[in-house]
């Protein structure tokens, strides 16, 4: 996530009328989000380390795993390729399958929802992933785009993977209020906003066949409670150690999405239907 730019009034993520009265303090929010802008990314740079390659090489007949998003999706904060989310991830589920793991992260540090399709579209012909796992959400909420658009754009990528019968896992927008680098009362609307395009994130993935994890919930309270472990020096996102706790929490739902397990805990939520099925666009 590159960085907060906060939009004043007539924002295009609705709140709800009990947080009017903070709107109305938009010269305090602007400067609290320049505060936030001064802080959030500096230190990490612009690029995340490249975990891609065969993880667990030995295990043999690898699974192709691809990993879309935003800096979380792509590891920005991680001290090395293996503490990135996607290598973090990849080297679980290889222990898990018993195969190795060959990672392809299409996820860009600074992306919004909307760029998911771009991400798409560069993927080598013919590529087929075994699993897709999605992160995004967060820039869409600094950046304030409408929680629809997040949601139309997240809906077009998971039935471009549909199409492909590739099943997906979305991990859905983390607590942005988690993040003591956020003063208040930007905080708590950065609170409100991140849980709302959650919500809806979790909604749009169950009605297009993918699994969803509430990062706020299975992984949010460790980064609350562990900050100085959890977060990389920007104080905003992971650090290797925040990666693999959110690699750890995420796994249960790929393991399902590839059939490799029957039961989800508390935090993952799957559709009607077994998430390798095709289903029918949802009416209108």
């Amino acid at each position: 996530m590159r960085g907060w730019r906060y939009v004043g009034g007539g924002g295009a993520v609705v709140l709800g009328g009990v947080l009017g009265g903070l709107l109305a303090g938009r010269g305090v929010l602007q400067r609290q989000a320049a505060a936030a802008r001064a802080i959030v990314g500096k230190p990490l740079g612009e690029d995340a380390h490249r975990a891609d390659k065969v993880w667990k090489k030995a295990y043999g007949d690898p699974l192709d795993l691809l990993v879309l998003g935003d800096s979380i999706a792509a590891g920005l904060g991680a001290d090395s390729p293996g503490g990135t989310f996607g290598a973090q991830l990849a080297k679980r589920l290889a222990k898990a399958a018993g195969r190795s793991v060959r990672l392809h992260t299409a996820a860009v540090v600074g992306a919004e929802s909307s760029m998911l399709r771009t991400q798409l579209a560069g993927l080598p012909g013919g590529y087929r992933p075994d699993v897709a796992v999605v992160v995004v959400g967060g820039n869409d909420v600094t950046h304030r785009v409408r929680v629809s658009d997040s949601r139309r754009h997240l809906a077009e990528a998971l039935a471009t993977l549909r199409g492909l019968d590739v099943p997906v896992v979305v991990g859905t927008c983390p607590d942005l209020g988690a993040l003591a680098v956020l003063q208040q009362p930007l905080r708590t609307l950065a609170r409100v906003a991140s849980r709302q395009l959650a919500a809806a994130q979790r909604e749009v993935a169950l009605e297009h066949g993918a699994l969803a994890v509430s990062l706020a919930e299975v992984v949010g309270p460790f980064f609350v409670t562990r900050p100085d472990e959890m977060f990389a020096v920007d104080r905003f996102h992971p650090s290797s150690a925040g990666y693999k706790r959110t690699a750890k929490a995420v796994l249960p739902s790929v393991l399902v999405a590839l059939s490799l397990a029957d039961e989800l805990p508390h935090g993952h939520h799957a559709p009607a239907v077994p998430p390798g099925q095709v289903l029918a666009p949802p009416a209108g």
